[in-house]
């Protein structure tokens, strides 16, 4: 590996003379052209907006004949196709401009030569986090997603291949060349050819921590490329040690996605099921950063309130996946009965009742109790609520409800106020009220909220009462209720979920492909998934599991790593790695009473505030955190709550919980006693994952002996 830095005894260096030419020529040519392309947004808006004015004056609608209705449809056809022509080009300009905007701040981080044919002379490409060509559709800088830039991050120097298109291109690479850049000035070029030599990386590691995580483009390394660039499968299972980068990976996996579908796929499409919002806080730049927009991101309750019964709670989620079985086995021979029913009622009216509902079923009785038969139901309840509400339009009651609205009321509604000339006018008016009115009403047609699950799902278990979890699933497997949209699920910390959650969200999301990251040695709740149960739950579901591995750790000094290390499973701590600079040695400290214990405690704490970064005080429970608050009194820093976000800099209390995926420059840990951290393996997940936070210092304390689990 080369090094060179812009300091006085390297000017003469003509690499990087060369070098910062080539960045001085690059940054101007992008400034010209985001200029230009903010001046044609501007010009194409205003525009547009002349055009879509003249052509509104001149448009007339003229429905005298049958010949006028199709030249008027045609008008108005031609007038849509050039505003969408406007919307395209303005669209299009849009995102240039904002991957412009991006560059601007690094134009690029690396740089490849490669020869593609032993006699051909080598092609220079410089990779960025977007994409970007000049005015003669020269190619400028190649995005880190295009499939050449793939032999970068091989990582190997000499012959190797990349994918592009189904076909394998085999090349020569001649220079990997890495770059610290910022803006218009190169700081320093590095020559690297494997990843233990990584001086960008390295010097990535050694920034401080902050409220917000950095994207690692510029120093994906090969295991976690092996990931991001992985073959679209159901569903891909990564077992990443702390620190390995699995959240970093699964977000440039997003934007490797988005950009190898950005016809086809929209960030509506992908969702992030995160550990908690402070965790999504988080990570929340990072995808905006590199000029791509965020997923959908929600929690485990997020997402199962929006599907539970107004008022029910997410409750227990460890069910066995036998109970799953077990229902789909009942339902294939199943059979609705009358009290499966319930009454469509709005605003004291009954609607539709549930005897009704019970004859629609019988009418339909040849499809199975189940997916089919319900969305046959579905439909015609729809169509026998829009005859239902206009049979009530032609009462005189309804009419003159609709007649005794406020004015303002009729205004809003009718756009007039209710002064029917005519019968068929009367009704028509009426009927709009009563859609209005009563549109929940289509809304609970739509949910199935005329099936009552819980009886349901009783009957198919042989039981009393349903947890939540069972209810969504039984309403998933009765009704068809899924999300049919969704392409990509994300789970991150997948060893926290039970196998019943997982099941239910394989169950709902099952047309999309899964990526699920975690960690087996942090599974810090008591219904966490073994990797086994995890695989056999997407097995079941899609029939087949990819899984990768990520054994190198990123963020910890090697002496933190080696501590954490000692606690993972034996099968795994001889693989886990570290390529972080040491730093200082983890403190461990015993206190032999409980003021010894505060006072060494506020010492911490102290000590910590002096220092510049991000640190940490990482508690089990929030019992414990009310333990520490009480001992130090005013010293004592803010425990963050569920829905908060970390600050940028200073000294934090926060839970296990949601300390899960985050990383601090120094952690405390207050309380490293037997009591709090007992000889069991749950334990010992919890002290990995409470010891792995830390970054590069690391205070263990404890009130009377250390816990046997940090014992040599």
């Amino acid at each position: 590996m080369t090094k060179h830095e812009s300091t006085q005894t390297q000017l003469s260096d003509p690499i990087f003379d060369a070098e910062q030419k080539h960045l001085s020529q690059t940054y101007a040519k992008l400034t010209d052209l985001s200029h230009i392309t903010a001046q044609k947004l501007e010009t194409s808006a205003r525009l547009a907006a002349q055009d879509k004015e003249a052509m509104a004056e001149e448009l007339t609608s003229n429905f005298a004949t049958d010949d006028d209705i199709l030249e008027t449809l045609a008008d108005f056809e031609a007038v849509n196709r050039i505003i969408a022509g406007y919307n395209l080009s303005q669209t299009v300009e849009a995102e240039k401009l904002a991957a412009l905007e991006v560059l601007l701040r690094q134009p690029y981080f690396a740089k490849i030569d490669v020869q593609f044919k032993p006699d051909a002379p080598a092609k220079s490409l410089y990779l960025g986090t977007a994409g970007i060509s000049d005015e003669n559709y020269k190619r400028l800088i190649v995005d880190w997603r295009s499939p050449i830039a793939e032999v970068y991050y091989n990582q190997e120097i000499g012959p190797t291949s990349y994918v592009a298109e189904g076909r394998t291109i085999n090349v020569d690479l001649l220079i990997r060349r890495q770059f610290d850049i910022t803006r218009d000035t190169l700081h320093a070029y590095f020559d690297t050819s494997v990843a233990i030599e990584d001086s960008l990386l390295l010097a990535s590691l050694s920034h401080q921590r902050s409220a917000h995580m950095r994207d690692i483009t510029a120093t994906i390394q090969k295991e976690q490329n092996n990931v991001i660039r992985h073959k679209d499968v159901p569903a891909l299972l990564v077992f990443g040690i702390a620190g390995s980068g699995k959240t970093s990976v699964l977000l440039q996996r997003i934007a490797y996605l988005f950009y190898q579908e950005r016809e086809t796929l929209d960030p509506s499409q992908v969702y992030l099921i995160t550990p908690n919002e402070v965790f999504a806080h988080y990570i929340d730049s990072v995808l905006p950063d590199l000029g791509e927009r965020n997923p959908e991101m929600m929690t485990w309750d997020a997402f199962a309130q929006t599907l539970l019964p107004e008022g029910r709670g997410v409750g227990d989620a460890s069910v066995p996946l036998s109970r799953f079985t077990e229902i789909d086995q009942a339902l294939s021979s199943f059979e609705f009965d009358a009290h499966d029913f319930r009454d469509i009622t709005l605003h004291g009216v009954r609607l539709i009742s549930a005897d009704s509902i019970r004859k629609l079923s019988e009418k339909y009785n040849r499809a199975p109790a189940g997916p089919h038969r319900v969305t046959l139901m579905r439909e015609e309840l729809t169509s026998r609520l829009e005859g239902r509400l206009k049979a009530m339009a032609a009462t005189e009651a309804a009419q003159l409800e609709a007649a005794s609205l406020e004015v303002n009321e009729q205004l809003a509604l009718f756009n007039e106020t209710f002064d029917p000339q005519t019968e068929e006018e009367a009704r028509s008016l009426t009927l709009t009220y009563l859609n209005s009115k009563f549109a929940s009403a289509f809304a609970l047609v739509e949910r199935d909220e005329w099936l009552r699950i819980d009886r349901i799902g009783m009957r198919l278990l042989h039981t009393d009462g349903l947890t939540s979890v069972e209810w969504l699933y039984v309403k998933m497997a009765v009704s068809g209720l899924c999300n049919t949209e969704a392409r990509y699920v994300m789970v991150d910390e997948v060893q926290d979920y039970s196998v019943a959650q997982l099941a239910v969200l394989a169950k709902y999301f099952r047309r999309a492909h899964f990526l699920l990251l975690g960690d087996p040695n942090q599974a810090i709740n008591k219904t966490s998934s073994s990797y086994s149960e995890i695989a056999e739950v997407f097995n079941r579901a899609f029939g087949e599991v990819a899984r990768a591995d990520l054994m190198t750790s990123y963020r910890s000094t090697p002496a933190i790593t080696e501590l954490f290390a000692k606690l993972a499973r034996h099968d795994d701590h001889l693989k886990i790695t570290s390529i972080q600079r040491q730093e200082q040695v983890p403190v461990q400290i015993s206190c032999p009473d409980e003021q010894t214990w505060i006072n060494t405690l506020r010492e911490a704490v102290y000590s910590a505030e002096q220092k510049e970064g991000l640190s940490a005080i990482i508690v089990p429970f929030k019992d414990a955190a009310k333990r520490i608050q009480k001992a130090l009194g005013k010293d004592a820093p803010k425990l963050l709550s569920e829905r908060g976000s970390l600050p940028e800099s200073g000294v934090v209390m926060l839970t296990l919980k949601l300390a899960k995926g985050l990383e601090f420059d120094r952690v405390i840990v207050p309380d490293a006693s037997e009591r709090t951290f007992p000889n069991n393996d749950l334990a010992r997940r919890r002290l990995y994952t409470t010891i792995s936070r830390a970054t590069r210092e690391l205070t263990i304390i404890s009130e009377g002996a250390l816990t046997p689990l940090l014992d040599d």
